[in-house]
């Protein structure tokens, strides 16, 4: 269900970004718009690891450096039957961790120091194996899409408002009072609760592939649990907040609600954890 509701928002993100294109240049405006989001979604696909590995300053690690962590990557690599990631380390004391990659023979795995002092091994099993099962399922590259999209369809509003600002005087029968309105207050909203939603459903596949990958929901359900109560009590340094729906657990806390989250309630993450392990789904 929830890789159904993926396909069904994504299909729905192109058609509002395409809408907003149209709206403001018609025919024309809307081919500009597909093409801006090409060349903006292959950017993002080719660096987006590079960026956000450098942005939190993750270490590469080897075997060498960290046996327990390195081995642990390597076995649950091998139980997804993906390749082996690179592994990194981010020096901050709130456990947390993320993936990153354009695919599965180019992806990263990083964990904070605080992840690998707070959890047991059982408990970093399943969350690094909640990681590999993004790159499994390509979460990445679907994000870095959404977020793409999103963004610039908030882009083409701020122009829109910029020109309406500027007293631009377009007769044309595309857009129009209402289309404006929408084009510049109302599809930057929409776009960000879908790519919210996208992220939300993403999040729910990446805890049952997790689960399955490790064998063991509970443990999943426990870290996460852990690692969201720490995220309360102290926040991650210099947190991004473009970045926030990598993590495993949201390190950026309060806002408007369930709507305007990137990760589900963790509570209902546990309980679907929890009815996994009994065997009731």
């Amino acid at each position: 269900m929830n890789a159904i509701k993926t396909v069904f928002l994504m299909s729905l993100m192109m058609a509002l970004f395409l809408v907003v294109g149209y709206l403001l240049g018609g025919k024309s405006g809307m081919t500009i718009a597909f093409i801006f989001s090409l060349v903006m979604n292959f950017g993002s696909y080719w660096f987006s690891d590079k960026i956000v590995l450098a942005m939190y300053k993750a270490k590469p690690v080897t075997r060498a450096e960290a046996p327990r962590f390195y081995d642990m990557i390597e076995r649950l690599a091998k139980n997804a039957n993906l390749p082996m990631p690179k592994v990194y380390i981010i020096n901050d004391p709130t456990p947390n961790a993320f993936a990153t990659g354009r695919n599965p023979q180019n992806a990263a795995v990083a964990a904070t120091t605080g992840i690998l002092q707070a959890l047991n091994d059982e408990e970093i099993a399943g969350v690094m194996a909640h990681e590999l099962a993004h790159v499994k399922n390509r979460d990445i590259l679907i994000s870095t899409i959404a977020a793409t999209l999103a963004g610039t369809i908030s882009y083409i509003a701020q122009m829109a408002g910029w020109l309406a600002m500027f007293g631009r005087n377009d007769d044309r029968e595309e857009g129009g009072g209402l289309g404006g309105l929408f084009l510049i207050i109302l599809s930057p909203i929409i776009a960000m609760l879908i790519q919210m939603a996208i992220s939300r459903s993403r999040e729910f596949m990446a805890d049952e592939g997790g689960a399955k990958i490790s064998g063991n929901p509970l443990a999943l359900a426990n870290a996460l649990a852990k690692i969201s109560r720490a995220n309360q009590v102290h926040h991650m340094r210099d947190v991004n907040p473009a970045t926030a729906h990598m993590f495993i657990i949201s390190p950026l806390f309060g806002g408007l609600g369930k709507l305007f989250s990137t990760h589900p309630p963790v509570e209902e993450r546990i309980k679907r954890l929890q009815e996994l392990a009994a065997g009731r789904r």
